[in-house]
């Protein structure tokens, strides 16, 4: 098991930054690769960005690329994303995901963030 919990949620007007954390704790997070995803209200839950074990390849989705960075920092047991450049449409409840690196879903999530990001 993993248990996964976010923070680093918050308000902050268009243009401006945040980085939301991600704390794992049970198995081996080294070894497993992390998502971000998100949910705005009325619509389904999107991929944002995901970093593989190592974090020596990441991916985003294009309405992020540019503006968001994810990392992981293994020693810390932690991933970030780094949200820069913030938009109104980036408004949304920000989740954490792992699974193993052979996994095709993602099997544990934390409770999710909330980022409202204001005109």
């Amino acid at each position: 098991q993993v248990q996964l919990v976010e923070s680093g949620g918050g308000l902050v007007q268009a243009g401006g930054s945040l980085r939301l954390s991600c704390a794992a704790s049970g198995r081996v997070f080294s070894t497993y690769r992390m998502g971000w995803f998100r949910q705005a209200p009325g619509k389904e839950r999107e991929f944002v960005a995901t970093m593989n074990w190592s974090g020596g390849s990441a991916y985003y989705s294009d309405s992020v690329k540019g503006r968001f960075t994810i990392s992981r920092d293994n020693a810390k047991n932690t991933v970030y994303l780094q949200m820069n450049s913030l938009k109104p449409e980036d408004t949304a409840v920000y989740y954490c995901a792992a699974r193993d690196e052979y996994d095709r879903s993602y099997p544990y999530w934390g409770q999710g963030t909330q980022v409202t990001v204001s005109s």
